[in-house]
């Protein structure tokens, strides 16, 4: 049940420690508090994984459908990476969702759909991939969507206007005025942003900064895999596959340790990528 102070999106949070609103009071912007890691992460096993399994299925697995899989399995197990703050308070969100922009094409001119894609606690690797495989396909042959297509149009307006209408929109983001219907398909009220830029060939995870704007306290870019040499404890070397992951998060909602637990799950999941076939609020413990 809603109670005062909750938002259609989150619940209030009311039980945390005096530091955590110390904190907020130095650093009350979101794009103020961000904390990054590039991290590279060894996913040889993955890398045989996903070929295995492609070959086997019908469905063709992409590695986007894995690390969206992978994030979601990592929310729900660690659940304080779904909170956001909005106005001075602290809120848990109601749902887990991945969002990431979809391009209609490959050109420089082509436009960019936003797309926000809720994830259930049964959902696994094969939901996930099927919905974004199909979401992705509707929404590239029907290029735009009424949320698209009202950026654009606001976008376009005169600069006088403009401000005015963006102002009036954060004012009512702030006191959770915006209806749903119109939030829903924004990539600023998901749980995590996804940026797959190793898809158009860029190796390395760049930085990407959160906006003050909605409720997303998570952002993850993802370059493209590449081979690199390593070393195993015996002197030996091998060559390994990797993969290089740049996070953002609003410190705020977590403290580090908890974040780096966060990471570390990540890359245990993808050094053992059959648990992504199972639900996503299944508990993993690092073995």
């Amino acid at each position: 049940m809603k109670k005062f102070g909750d938002r259609k999106d989150g619940v209030r949070i009311r039980d945390l420690n005096g530091m955590n609103y110390i904190n907020y009071q130095l650093k009350k912007k979101r794009c103020q508090s961000e904390v990054y890691i590039n991290y590279s992460m060894d996913i040889t096993k993955l890398v045989k994984y996903v070929e295995k399994i492609n070959k086997k299925s019908d469905v063709h697995i992409t590695y986007f459908h894995i690390f969206a899989t992978a994030l979601a399995k990592v929310i729900y197990n660690r659940p304080y990476l779904n909170r956001f703050i909005v106005n001075g308070h602290f809120y848990d969100r109601n749902e887990v969702s991945i969002s990431y922009v979809a391009k209609t094409s490959f050109d420089d001119d082509s436009k960019e759909l936003m797309q926000v894609l809720k994830i259930e606690e049964d959902d696994n690797l094969f939901t996930i991939s099927d919905r974004i495989s199909n979401r992705v396909k509707k929404t590239r042959n029907s290029k735009s969507s009424s949320t698209d297509d009202l950026v654009d149009k606001i976008g376009r307006m005169p600069k006088v206007l403009r401000n005015i209408i963006v102002g009036i929109f954060k004012f009512l983001d702030r006191h959770d005025l915006l209806p749903v219907s119109m939030t829903r398909e924004i990539v600023y009220y998901s749980t995590i942003l996804m940026s797959n830029i190793g898809s158009i060939g860029c190796k390395e995870a760049i930085y990407h900064n959160l906006t003050d704007f909605g409720t997303n306290s998570g952002l993850v870019t993802i370059g493209k895999i590449y081979k690199k040499e390593v070393i195993n404890d015996d002197g030996s070397k091998k060559i390994g596959d990797f993969c290089d992951f740049g996070i953002t998060l609003d410190e705020r909602i977590a403290d580090g340790f908890y974040m780096i637990k966060a990471v570390q799950l990540l890359e245990y999941i993808l050094n053992n990528p059959e648990l992504l076939e199972g639900d996503c609020n299944d508990k993993i413990e690092i073995k």
